[in-house]
């Protein structure tokens, strides 16, 4: 059996409505990505589509990602007249051609040759905490950032195996995100600790941080990115007492020394412990309007015991003697 170390804390939260009113207005939840010969043009907008903004990426130069993000904030009617505009200065070249509709931006990558841009490009919603949205990926896609004139080594056969590598993560399994709630942070540290400023992709549940590093650098936001968490996100309703409750079970697992239970044991020279997982129950009324005035959340944290230790696989396959029965 797996050695568990845990820390259980719990908190109950009573009016605290005003501490946990995140912006959502100006978190951009839908884009659309077209394509000229020399840029992409990502447009991404709110929910309530009364915020647009325009992100530029160069497709020119394959080993360089360049990326400008048009500080002016659209309206709809002005993005496609900015949009009909660079049609019309690029029809020389094949105008503007719209690529595909995503849902979030997960990274940048390069292995041997150019950058690829890796989309969401297919969502599910899977539950609601306090009035913010969580969801799942249910479909992704990866988009070389060179067009087919600019030389690059897209099709060398090693090039060709990594894509081949990276594809074979499943993001459809166990991945969860959201656009105006921390999932990669509890319940009580969301509500006691909402600074702005802190760098929430360095923590140690956000399994796409280095893939977002480039992006963040460039533009100094997370507006485009979504934070992917790995592990479990269950929500229900419960009528206890004719009152309705919403039970959330959250699972969120350490992109730090990660890996398969018997190849991962103890700790590792920068104090991580194998297998670290923080799981949160979270219980609140379901109300139709507003937040909820009365939330309980309890953490629990476990993971291998933090000690240097190994374990040989071959030991556990103990194959039992065949033994013949002769009538």
């Amino acid at each position: 059996m797996e050695p568990i170390a845990a820390e259980n804390n719990s908190d109950n939260i009573n009016n605290k409505e005003s501490s946990f009113q995140f912006q959502t207005s100006t978190y951009m939840q839908k884009f659309r990505l077209y394509e000229t010969l020399s840029n992409f043009y990502m447009i991404g907008r709110n929910k309530s589509r009364t915020y647009w903004r325009v992100l530029k990426i160069d497709r020119l130069d394959p080993s360089e990602l360049n990326i400008r993000e048009d500080s002016t904030i659209y309206t709809e009617s002005e993005c496609s007249e900015l949009l009909r505009r660079v049609h019309e200065g690029n029809i020389s070249t094949g105008g503007l051609k719209f690529v595909t509709t995503c849902y979030g931006i997960v990274g940048f990558i390069k292995f041997l040759g150019p950058y690829y841009l890796l989309l969401i490009t297919k969502r599910r919603r899977i539950g609601v905490i306090c009035g913010h949205n969580v969801y799942a990926v249910l479909k992704s896609e990866m988009i070389p950032l060179p067009n087919s004139t600019v030389n690059s080594s897209i099709n060398d056969k090693n090039e060709i195996r990594y894509k081949k590598l990276l594809c074979s993560v499943d993001l459809t399994k166990d991945f969860f995100f959201s656009y105006s709630y921390h999932v990669m942070r509890s319940l009580q540290k969301n509500l006691c600790n909402n600074d702005p400023d802190q760098v929430l992709y360095e923590t140690m549940f956000v399994w796409n941080e280095f893939l977002t590093r480039g992006i963040r650098k460039h533009l100094k936001n997370t507006l485009w990115t979504v934070a992917l968490v790995y592990g479990f996100f269950k929500q229900t309703t419960l009528s206890v007492s004719g009152r309705d409750l919403k039970f959330t079970l959250i699972a969120r697992r350490s992109r730090h020394y990660a890996g398969t239970r018997y190849l991962k044991r103890g700790v590792n020279e920068k104090g991580r412990v194998a297998n670290d997982v923080e799981t949160e129950q979270i219980v609140f009324e379901d109300v139709s309007d507003g937040l909820p005035t009365q939330i309980t959340s309890i953490v629990q944290n476990r993971g291998s015991i933090p000690l240097f230790w190994s374990q040989e696989t071959s030991r556990l396959n103990i194959k039992p003697d065949i033994i013949c029965m002769c009538l």
